[in-house]
């Protein structure tokens, strides 16, 4: 399985960002998936989640209003839109697939990730 995480980069306070997740190398449409982000040192901080159909979705109080999670499955991709940024939201961003159809917090729970992508939002 690989999961390549793109759209990272640098961009003012207020700005837009859009992730996107390739996905490749088993059932995508069976699966929930999900975006973390990591600050230096500190572990891995859940997101936004997205259920395997993608009827159901999930956010950080910290993102919520201002993230929008998606996925479509028959291109086996899925994307995070990021409006409003702050410069908290400064981090190195991952997609992980679940090993459920249901959206879970627990880092455990996405057995694979793809590689991690910056995000740098300037004052």
């Amino acid at each position: 399985v690989q999961l390549q995480a793109s759209g990272g980069g640098l961009v003012q306070a207020g700005g837009s960002l859009r992730l996107s997740c390739a996905a490749s190398g088993r059932t995508f449409s069976w699966y929930a998936m999900a975006w973390y982000r990591q600050f230096p040192g500190k572990g891995r901080e859940f997101v936004a989640g997205i259920s395997d159909s993608g009827g159901s979705t999930d956010y950080a109080d910290s993102v919520k209003g201002r993230f929008t999670i998606s996925r479509d499955n028959a291109k086996e991709t899925m994307s995070l839109q990021m409006n409003s940024l702050k410069p908290e939201d400064t981090a190195v961003y991952f997609c992980a697939t679940s090993d459920s159809p249901t959206i879970t917090h627990k880092v455990a729970s996405y057995d694979y990730w793809g590689q991690g992508t910056q995000v740098t939002v300037s004052s």
